[in-house]
């Protein structure tokens, strides 16, 4: 027995996944050959994508509670890269950008949560399939919204399958394929205490700073955990079943998550742990291993980089870049001197502002020293209207695991309530303000002396000269990919219908 399949059942046996978790994945006793492998000279792909995933939250990222043996690996046999960005903090878009090779505020109703992707926009999995490759997607594609009303007739990462067995089962002889394995983890909700219960030690834990330190905020951050080992535990048997078949190593691995953990200050926001998110990639047969990039990478580039690598040329609406000749380049550290600076975005999360269907718009760019961002709409409130809060505050904060019905673009979560009920004591004041509250026009922080962003110092004489810098390359960026919130269109976003109820 290798030692890879005798630390992959030891470690389902630990957690309790078992047989049960593989099922779900439609992968027990699924290491038969299918007999289709591909021409040598076209590349498979498989790109694995969490639901809600930060970095640095990876065992070789350096987290000790938590363990990713299957990302683990394709990083150290391929590149890890340590500054991956998604074009924005939102499902939707962010999918969107992925599967386009285009900012989301270029995608129209696409650049919002539960909305639509116009079908003018070509994606990358239907490109794919019109030069014969073998395309299809398992569980949560792009979205969540509707392919209709867009023009679609199928979800844009492909034809859905219900697992990647039947996939390969449906794959004609010869051809290659590109498979989308969208995984439901680590989105919410959690089954509370399950990562403490899988042996997981809550002392262990580092909080990020934005968060208070409690022992309910730790066993909520320990559950996040929990799914993420999930997520990876089945992203492990995939490989399995290539490796087996003899096809992983001509196949390109990807993976990554969609955006940042579902906690307060986080997903929904342009903070790093909001935007920053894990990514490695594999291919040995053009890809030396062993590597860290620098360089920042957008989700929406992996578009432009799979066609490169399958041989295409991405299209003109594309504005992502292919980092292919990062990946082939064998070098770490800081490769392609262009990529030296990242935009992210987002417009509507959830209409949860006191006026309409409106959105939180804001931008930002972030450089390997700073973080800026620009808030479009400061009156607004970043995480939603505390205005439903207040009529149900005692029933909340009574139960770790309630639901909210204020402050609702941030996740209902154990943290969510620990932060509410004690908003007021001195340790939590500040936390709770920067999550909750509104937010002036422009932010600015020194990643230098501040990683964690909790201290703005847009007002400060001394950062006058990087903010104007900062801000006149955003702008310039922003206005040279039309983006309709700088060309005073911007109010579009808040007007397109938002298909996931109220």
């Amino acid at each position: 027995m290798s030692m890879l399949n005798n630390t992959r059942r030891n470690f389902l046996k630990a957690t309790g996944f078992g047989a049960a978790s593989l099922t779900l994945s439609g992968l027990t006793g699924a290491s038969q050959s299918f007999g289709a492998r591909a021409d040598k000279n076209r590349p498979n792909i498989l790109f694995c994508l969490a639901d809600d995933w930060s970095w640095p939250h990876a065992g070789i990222a350096g987290d000790k509670v938590i363990k990713t043996p299957t990302f683990d690996r394709v990083a150290r046999e391929g590149v890890l890269f340590n500054n991956a960005f998604v074009s924005s903090p939102s499902c939707t878009p962010s999918r969107g950008a992925i599967v386009t090779g285009q900012w989301h505020w270029r995608l129209e109703q696409g650049g919002n949560l539960w909305s639509t992707l116009p079908a003018k926009f070509d994606v990358y999995p239907d490109m794919l399939e019109q030069t014969g490759y073998h395309v299809g997607f398992t569980r949560k594609g792009w979205g969540p919204g509707r392919d209709q009303p867009g023009g679609r007739k199928r979800n844009p990462a492909g034809p859905r399958f219900k697992n990647f067995h039947q996939f390969l089962k449906a794959r004609p002889q010869g051809k290659p394929f590109c498979f989308w394995f969208g995984s439901t983890d680590p989105h919410r909700g959690y089954k509370w205490q399950s990562g403490v219960n899988s042996g997981m030690k809550i002392e262990d834990v580092e909080v990020p700073a934005c968060m208070p330190d409690s022992e309910q905020v730790r066993t909520d951050i320990c559950d996040y955990y929990w799914e993420v080992r999930r997520f990876d535990t089945e992203v492990g048997e995939l490989l399995k079943v290539l490796e087996e078949n003899g096809e992983l190593d001509n196949t390109l691995v990807a993976i990554s998550g969609d955006n940042g953990m579902p906690f307060p200050r986080c997903k929904g926001n342009l903070y790093d742990l909001g935007t920053n998110v894990p990514l490695a990639v594999r291919w040995p047969a053009r890809v030396k291993a062993g590597r860290v990039v620098e360089d920042f990478i957008s989700l929406a580039d992996l578009a432009p980089t799979l066609l490169q690598a399958a041989g295409l040329k991405p299209t003109p609406q594309m504005t992502a870049k292919s980092f292919l000749n990062v990946l082939t380049s064998g070098k770490s550290g800081r490769v392609d001197p262009k990529r030296d600076h990242i935009l992210t975005g987002r417009e509507r999360h959830v209409p949860c502002q006191q006026i309409g269907m409106a959105g939180y718009p804001m931008r930002a760019i972030r450089t390997h020293d700073f973080l800026y961002i620009r808030n479009f709409k400061p009156n607004r409130w970043p995480a939603g209207t505390p205005k439903a809060y207040a009529q149900i505050t005692e029933i909340v904060v009574s139960r770790p695991r309630g639901t909210f019905y204020g402050y609702s673009d941030i996740d209902a979560s154990p943290a969510k309530s620990y932060m509410l009920k004690y908003r007021n004591e001195p340790k939590v004041k500040k936390l709770f303000d920067l999550a909750f509250g509104k937010r002036p026009a422009r932010e600015l922080y020194d990643l230098r002396k501040d990683p964690e962003q909790l201290n703005n110092i847009a007002d400060k004489p001394q950062y006058a000269g990087v903010k104007r810098k900062l801000n006149t390359t955003l702008m310039s960026e922003l206005k040279a990919t039309k983006d309709p919130r700088v060309l005073g269109r911007g109010d579009a976003f808040d007007n397109y219908p938002y298909y996931g109820g109220r």
